[in-house]
């Protein structure tokens, strides 16, 4: 059984998610805040951590909680759930580790289908690679067993939604994709400012691995394609 934590300040929302995520089959403990979570952590790690940002009276908390977690574990799965929706939030969240950035206008339903997502990840990375799974594209291979994406042979770390969204691009070059089929891809709701701040920080990394690279194309008022150079 899975071990998921989740870290919380507000009671009837920490109760609904573990009653939720008890119900589908997971193993749930809540803390109210960074310093009864850092002291569980220390001693046994969860599985998957879902952290809020604003924690009681730290207004960064999660964003410290997931520092931590961080020196603890590379690879545990942190998810951010939180009611900041901004793209500096955003961009921090992800800067500092966590593997998905979500907020709190998602459905129970869909917050379960992330948590799903990652811990396939995870399972996936333990199996050895399967060639049918492996999507190319010039320059380009994604993984999708492993969730992992290769730029010139060198990995490239997204998150899972940025992995979806970048499939949805890649699997038909040329082809334009609008913010609300990307969404729809990658399974997340969120506005059209949030679908262009992921976009962003895909571009962004693999800018950081090849300057040079641009293949992801802005078509104005449509949406965004992946040009196959």
């Amino acid at each position: 059984m899975k071990k998921i934590a989740i870290v919380e300040d507000e009671p009837a929302i920490r109760e609904n998610y573990i009653e939720m995520l008890s119900a589908q089959g997971y193993q749930v403990s809540g803390f109210a805040d960074r310093a009864s979570a850092e002291a569980a952590f220390k001693n046994t790690l969860p599985d998957l951590a879902i952290v809020d940002i604003g924690l009681g009276h730290e207004i960064d908390g999660g964003f410290l909680l997931c520092q931590t977690l961080r020196t603890l574990s590379k690879t545990l799965p942190i998810i951010f759930l939180t009611a900041r929706d901004s793209e500096i939030d955003t961009v921090c969240g992800l800067r500092m580790g966590a593997d998905d950035y979500l907020t709190k206008d998602i459905s129970l339903a869909h917050l379960a289908a992330r948590i799903g997502a990652l811990f396939r990840r995870m399972e996936a990375l333990e199996q050895p690679a399967d060639a049918n799974a492996l999507i190319t594209r010039g320059q380009l291979t994604l993984d999708t067993q492993r969730m992992q994406v290769f730029w010139q042979q060198q990995l490239i770390d997204l998150t899972v939604t940025e992995f979806w969204m970048l499939h949805s691009l890649a699997q038909r070059p040329g082809h334009v994709k609008s913010r609300n089929d990307l969404m729809n891809d990658a399974k997340i709701y969120v506005d059209d400012s949030t679908i262009t701040s992921h976009v962003k920080r895909i571009r962004k990394k693999f800018i950081a691995l090849d300057s040079a690279f641009d293949c992801i194309d802005t078509v104005y008022g449509m949406g965004y394609r992946w040009e196959q150079h």
